[in-house]
């Protein structure tokens, strides 16, 4: 499964994200926009002008933040969306 997060190493909502996508088994691509600046821009223009981390994408689907994660997960939204992907 595809699991694309743009994050920074000291954000403690990145690594609250991580640790859910991790506890559900899935590889992520981490993009940390700390190291890579001018990643932020290409995050902010695929997320709609959204500018802070995290910001997720499972598949193509954009997911949002943390909170969203969360969220979804609460919802039941998030192992079926997880198990769609190759």
């Amino acid at each position: 499964m595809k699991v694309l997060m743009y994050c920074t190493a000291a954000c403690p909502f990145c690594q609250a994200a991580e640790r859910l996508l991790i506890e559900k088994g899935v590889k992520i691509d981490k993009v940390r926009v700390d190291l890579e600046p001018a990643r932020r821009a290409e995050m902010m223009h695929k997320s709609g002008g959204r500018r802070t981390v995290p910001q997720i994408w499972i598949g193509a689907r954009h997911i949002g933040g943390c909170d969203d994660l969360y969220d979804l997960e609460r919802q039941g939204g998030l192992e079926p969306l997880l198990k769609a992907q190759p």
